[in-house]
């Protein structure tokens, strides 16, 4: 009989195929690369196969048979851990640790106020976590890397199962002077014939404003440079006269303007609001606890 995969053996996959790269692999696995390399030739004599292509030098290359094992190992590694999760959460509901990912867009903002109230609502609970882009949040969510994520809705969240929680508004932010800041309200329609600046791809607060001012899926502006990788980098662009941009207003409640100059004014029309929300792995034996915190992320959005 062949032996099984130990859970180790496809966290080691899980991180290769994540980081594409055995020493940041082994760091992610807090084990030395010898041993996560190891592991792995294991695993390939156990199962008598190559998961990996070892022809190609340095480069981190899985075989076909190996990328079906890592989807496969992802599908495993979530069923043990919901083994777990069941037990802790049979024992003592909202309790011990809860690994919740958060959007760039919302974590600077929100996190100050939300992991204090937390802390005092579930003091049992133990927090960890981590910032990224919603598709790289999505993949350790699905892989098991993650309980929970805050996320701006609607998002390309296929496979998990998703609760609105909070609304937040998109201000339109002005450099001093420009003409539109006259105006007490901002028809969002006005910010497409201006020169619009967004974050880089991969932040979904990009296509987001894009939709607000009428742009198809996948459209840039005319004119578009340079993308800032922040919010903050956006404001300062703004501020220095480049440009027209959308501010969600929990980013100006957290003071992102401060000291700049940058005028804000209300938009109006269709789609000028982001709704935040959390995402779950559907098979989650957790569901009671990830509800039982949206009324503590309501009132503190």
């Amino acid at each position: 009989m062949t032996p099984l995969p130990t859970p180790q053996q496809l966290r080691y996959l899980q991180a290769l195929a994540e980081h594409a790269h055995f020493g940041r692999a082994a760091d992610a696995c807090a084990v030395t690369q010898s041993t996560l390399s190891a592991g792995l030739l294991a695993l390939e004599r156990q199962l008598d196969a190559a998961i990996l292509d070892r022809g190609t030098g340095k480069r981190v290359v899985f075989t076909t048979l190996g990328r079906e094992l890592v989807a496969r190992g992802r599908v495993a590694l979530a069923a043990l851990t919901a083994v777990v999760e069941t037990a802790d959460a049979a024992r003592a509901p909202m309790s011990g640790p809860l690994r919740l990912g958060v959007i760039p867009t919302v974590g600077p903002f929100l996190l100050p106020r939300l992991v204090p109230a937390l802390r005092a609502a579930f003091p049992k609970l133990r927090l960890y976590l981590r910032e990224d882009t919603t598709e790289r949040l999505l993949e350790r969510l699905a892989a098991g890397g993650l309980d929970l994520a805050l996320l701006a809705l609607p998002c390309a969240c296929a496979g998990s199962q998703t609760l609105p929680v909070s609304r937040d508004d998109f201000l339109a932010a002005l450099p001093p002077g420009h003409k539109l800041a006259a105006l007490d309200v901002v028809p969002v329609e006005a910010l497409a014939a201006e020169a619009l600046l967004l974050l880089e791809d991969g932040h979904c607060l990009r296509d987001q404003a894009l939709q607000a001012c009428g742009f198809a899926r996948g459209e840039s502006p005319a004119g578009e440079g340079f993308a800032a990788t922040s919010l903050h980098t956006l404001v300062q662009m703004v501020a220095g006269g480049l440009g027209v941009t959308l501010i969600p207003r929990m980013a100006v409640a957290a003071g992102i303007i401060e000291g700049t100059g940058v005028v804000l004014r209300p938009l109006a029309g269709p789609g000028t609001y982001r709704t935040l929300g959390l995402a779950w792995r559907p098979d989650t034996p957790r569901v009671a606890d990830y509800r039982a915190m949206a009324p503590v992320l309501a009132t503190v959005a």
